[in-house]
């Protein structure tokens, strides 16, 4: 009876030590979180609904300001610059998607594979992520602008600043933009590829699954969780493209390659149109998270 007793308190005092300690933890985490949630509402939720609601006014940034309702919206819809530049933004978007992804997993199976210096050819290639995208913009600017004419005289588009071109100063964004964006998506497939076990490729290729045809039936499905991952983030970021475009055109030739982000930036700041661009960007907003939810929704089934 003793012994028993003995136990029962033992047992009792280790429950009551493990509930201090759980109790512990739990306020420590809170005092962790609760510091930078009052600091994300701070620079980020009450700012993007102050922009919301300065969206229903005629507020130009300064001066008075009253209600307009939803003037502002329907205004979008008619201005014909609001549209091209949400057309040159998604047709942007979807070309850099589509590059920097094959371009990515096409290097990542390559960096992948048993080759002499691997770990260096990775470092190698993760360099441009870390660079500042407007210091690349400038350095390409002048590649594009003065490089290219003298080394390419010969080529009739060539010949002349390419960034002066209406119909091709795109092509240059694309080339600088897929450049770095493709640092981060290889680091991306590299981690989902190592995730494959060897023993999937070795039991494949005595059933004839060799090449392309293993990339095809083993590899793609097992890393479509990070190629979902890959054009997520592509298609959020493209869609705010600003440093790249600010460094090598500025929006021109005329507004040609003007992005919405652009726009917002130069009509809200120095055009005296901060309502107004403050409901672009809430169109803005609302269409990446669209775009972003499609995503979800038609490439994750393919990852069972």
């Amino acid at each position: 009876m003793i012994g028993d007793k003995r136990m029962t308190m033992t047992q009792t005092r280790v429950a009551t030590g493990t509930h201090r300690n759980r109790r512990f933890a739990e306020t420590t985490y809170y005092w962790m979180v609760w510091p930078f949630i009052i600091l994300f509402a701070i620079f980020h939720t009450i700012p993007m609904l102050a922009g919301i609601f300065f969206s229903f006014t005629n507020y130009a940034g300064y001066g008075k300001w009253h209600m307009v309702g939803f003037s502002n919206y329907v205004n979008l819809f008619g201005d014909d610059r609001v549209l091209h530049s949400y057309l040159f933004t998604i047709f942007f978007s979807l070309v850099a998607t589509i590059l920097t992804n094959v371009i990515s997993l096409a290097i990542a199976l390559a960096l992948n594979a048993r080759i002499k210096a691997r770990n260096l050819f990775r470092g190698i290639f993760f360099i441009p992520y870390v660079l500042s995208m407007l210091i690349i913009g400038y350095v390409f600017q002048f590649f594009f602008s003065k490089s290219v004419p003298k080394i390419f005289s010969a080529v009739p588009l060539l010949r002349d600043n390419v960034l002066t071109n209406e119909h091709w100063a795109w092509v240059p964004i694309v080339i600088v933009t897929v450049w770095q964006a493709c640092a981060f998506a290889i680091i991306i497939y590299l981690a989902g590829l190592q995730t494959i076990p060897v023993d999937i490729y070795e039991a494949a290729s005595l059933d004839g699954a060799t090449g392309f045809k293993a990339f095809r039936s083993i590899t793609l499905p097992l890393i479509m969780g990070y190629v979902t991952i890959n054009v997520v983030l592509n298609i959020k970021n493209f869609m705010q493209a600003f440093d790249q475009i600010v460094a090598l055109t500025d929006g021109g030739p005329g507004m040609a390659t003007e992005s919405v982000t652009l726009q917002i930036y130069q009509g809200g700041f120095t055009g005296g149109e901060f309502a107004y661009q403050s409901a672009d960007a809430a169109i803005l907003f609302l269409i990446i998270t669209f775009l972003s939810l499609i995503q979800l929704r038609y490439l994750n089934p393919k990852e069972d």
